[in-house]
């Protein structure tokens, strides 16, 4: 859709396959006079395969009021819940752990986030995975 004129873009975090046009979808998109029921048929659509977990999605609004949008992946601390089976990380990340990850998953999940990241290497990547987990009170083990 290149040559059309960008009237706006909004980052939106939803959960997969569950977006309403109820706030904040509506509250968000509606005053650019998208058609939301599209979007969030579209939306549900290309991630009910990650039912669950909260998608970041970039939303370009048109000036004809049409949209494109871009799913990202899943924050990490999402993804570090996920593979732990946490519900939460801790109120206290300094001195109560709610948990242990091991340097594979780690690396497992940085294998993942890597197109979204701001990394030159997988090593790099797993840094940031690394302190996002040392940040939610989870020990990094191995």
């Amino acid at each position: 859709m290149a040559g059309k004129p960008i009237k706006a873009q909004v980052k939106l975090q939803l959960e997969a396959g569950k977006a309403t046009a109820a706030p904040p979808v509506g509250s968000t998109l509606g005053p650019h006079g998208i058609n939301l029921p599209g979007f969030v048929k579209q939306f549900n659509e290309a991630t009910a395969k990650d039912a669950g977990l909260v998608i970041p999605v970039v939303v370009t609004i048109y000036g004809d009021r049409t949209f494109d949008f871009v799913l990202k992946t899943p924050p990490a601390a999402i993804l570090i819940k996920k593979e732990l089976g946490l519900k939460s990380g801790s109120k206290k990340p300094n001195t109560d752990k709610v948990g242990k990850i091991t340097r594979d998953q780690i690396r497992k999940i940085a294998e993942q986030k890597m197109v979204d990241l701001n990394a030159a290497s997988i090593e790099a990547a797993m840094s940031m995975i690394a302190g996002a987990a040392r940040s939610m009170g989870v020990e990094v083990v191995g």
